[in-house]
């Protein structure tokens, strides 16, 4: 999963918003509208319909399919930065706890949460000196 890096607590990436790489694959909105464009207002040699090779109705499919794709991204990457956020509340939550993790080799490692630590924007719980990672708890009481 990629951590947007406005996610990570104590950066200054917070307030500023992070530039995003674009692969020379990538392709928005804009762009593919100017090429559809094109290809709709270039005669075909034969002087049947668009020099693109399909008719307006498939663009217009072409064009709600981008769209949809470009919706989907969006979702997923909202949905990612909702369950990251989600994670480093509940890990908020568990200072001061009493928690029993499942360390190396199966050992069960109980004692109170006594502080948390965001590493690349995920939660850590440090327990009797030794930091371990959220999904490590097994146990919770007060």
């Amino acid at each position: 999963m990629n951590i947007p890096e406005n996610m990570m607590i104590g950066t200054l990436s917070a307030i500023q918003p992070a530039e995003e790489t674009k692969q020379n694959s990538d392709l928005d909105m804009e762009q593919f509208l100017q090429i559809i464009s094109s290809a709709m207002s270039m005669p075909s040699f034969d002087g049947q319909g668009s020099g693109g090779g399909g008719s307006e109705t498939d663009y217009i499919g072409q064009m709600v399919q981008f769209g949809m794709l470009n919706a989907m991204e969006e979702l997923n990457t909202s949905m990612q930065t909702t369950m990251l956020m989600s994670q480093q509340q509940q890990a908020l939550g568990l200072v001061g706890k009493q928690v029993t993790l499942a360390g190396e080799d199966a050992q069960l490692i109980s004692g109170p949460v006594e502080k948390v630590r965001f590493d690349n924007g995920y939660a850590t719980l440090q327990v009797n000196g030794s930091m371990y990672q959220l999904n490590d708890v097994i146990e919770v009481s007060e």
